[in-house]
């Protein structure tokens, strides 16, 4: 699968401007998946803003995107807040996966920052669930920036089938490193690859630290994000790698971690996604 980085600055609080930013990209692009930042269609910093920005299950904003979708025949996953399905006034920050035929699956942040810069827990509701969601014939999980921080989460997809992992994020320049050392870990103790989009840019004093890549399933970068990754410069890049998704089920006898964590205790995956 040829699937696109897209490490871009969104505008913020500019939805319509964002939107066809994406669209463009998407135009432009021969990419299977192409994958966008952490509420890049609404920014990050927007603070109370979020509730009225926030998306409808069944607002314009969907529909443009599952429009994209089925008139480039290109899944999307997209970073978007989204107006809680379960709490009237509540807003969820969301991973978007609308695929080719313009379908929409939905997977909230289930952990919030509140520290540093990071308010994110006063503005948005999280979930407790994580789930894969079917694109073509494989699944995919996704997950948000400070989620891969919590290797339950991850290890939860894995054993609910994930053949890939799609982590999107609005990460600083400060906690680069970070994942530079937790997302391969993801990749190596689930033997799944892993892509990873953060965005860029600067809101509010805070810098965006870039820093987007992917993973084979023994956690080794792929091309051609291993030349990229070694510059530190935050800028602006559109990027496509290629992923086999045939690789887990190859490697996974060599490095049976999942069946082992199956086999030592009860299953807590719960139902792959639709």
């Amino acid at each position: 699968m040829r699937i696109l980085l897209a490490q871009l600055a969104p505008r913020r609080g500019a939805v319509p401007a964002n939107l066809a930013r994406l669209e463009a990209i998407v135009r432009g692009s021969p990419a299977d998946l192409a994958v966008f930042p952490e509420l890049f269609l609404s920014g990050y910093r927007v603070g109370d803003r979020v509730h009225s920005i926030a998306f409808r299950p069944d607002g314009p904003e969907l529909e443009q995107l599952a429009r994209v979708a089925r008139e480039h025949r290109r899944a999307i996953v997209v970073g978007a807040p989204l107006r809680s399905p379960d709490r009237p006034g509540e807003s969820q920050n969301a991973a978007v996966l609308v695929r080719a035929d313009g379908t929409v699956a939905v997977q909230p942040k289930r952990f919030l920052p509140t520290y540093g810069p990071f308010e994110e827990g006063s503005f948005f509701t999280p979930t407790n669930e994580s789930r894969p969601y079917a694109l073509g014939a494989y699944r995919i999980g996704l997950e948000i920036c400070y989620d891969a921080f919590f290797p339950e989460v991850t290890r939860s997809l894995a054993l609910a089938g994930a053949s890939l992992f799609v982590a999107i994020s609005a990460a600083p320049v400060t906690s680069r490193r970070l994942f530079e050392r937790v997302l391969p870990a993801r990749a190596v103790e689930n033997a799944t690859p892993l892509v990873y989009v953060n965005r860029v840019g600067v809101e509010d004093g805070v810098v965006f630290g870039g820093g987007s890549a992917g993973w084979d399933a023994r956690g080794e970068l792929l091309p051609p994000t291993e030349v990229a990754f070694e510059r530190l410069e935050a800028e602006e890049s559109v990027v496509s790698v290629e992923v086999d998704l045939d690789e887990a089920p190859r490697w996974r006898p060599f490095r049976p971690v999942l069946r082992d964590v199956a086999s030592a205790r009860p299953s807590s995956s719960g139902e792959p996604g639709g």
